[in-house]
């Protein structure tokens, strides 16, 4: 998938989870966590700037646990500087692991598919749905994403 794509993906996973947040009253971090998991949906590609196969080792579940270590690590480091240190370092490990796990699945219905625990397994996994270059398919998954998202804090604000 592409951006747009991925965005759509990371909504449709991570909005309700967010919207959890918002009916147990704490809708800043919410959005903290829809941020992150909007700004890291595209992370994985990172490896088309760098010198490492494309859906290599940025693809597999082990950059997503790396990440989201680290993102829990600035959680306290941040928490502790604004009084929220456990719940900020959740909400931040927590959508980055979300948001890098809908890449991978999102990428994993195109033909190319994905190597989830490369180099441990060779396994390769693909739906063989779409390919990732097909604009509808990612304007689709991007409206998905944005109307389940939106729908889930409407739901949790009732």
């Amino acid at each position: 998938m592409h951006r747009l794509g991925h965005v759509g993906a990371a909504l449709c996973c991570y909005g309700p989870v967010a919207a959890l947040l918002t009916a147990n009253g704490d809708p800043m971090l919410a959005a903290v966590g829809t941020a992150v998991a909007v700004s890291l949906s595209s992370l994985p590609d990172i490896d088309e700037l760098l010198s490492i196969p494309h859906r290599g080792p940025t693809h597999t579940v082990w950059f997503v646990a790396a990440c989201s270590l680290l993102a829990a690590g600035l959680g306290v480091a941040a928490g502790e500087r604004f009084g929220a240190t456990s719940s900020l370092a959740t909400v931040l490990a927590t959508a980055t692991a979300v948001s890098l796990s809908s890449h991978l699945l999102a990428d994993s219905i195109t033909p190319m598919g994905v190597r989830p625990f490369a180099p441990l397994s060779g396994w390769h996994h693909s739906f063989d749905v779409i390919p990732a270059a097909n604009p509808r398919a990612n304007v689709a998954l991007f409206g998905a994403g944005s109307g389940i998202a939106l729908l889930a804090q409407v739901l949790a604000l009732l």
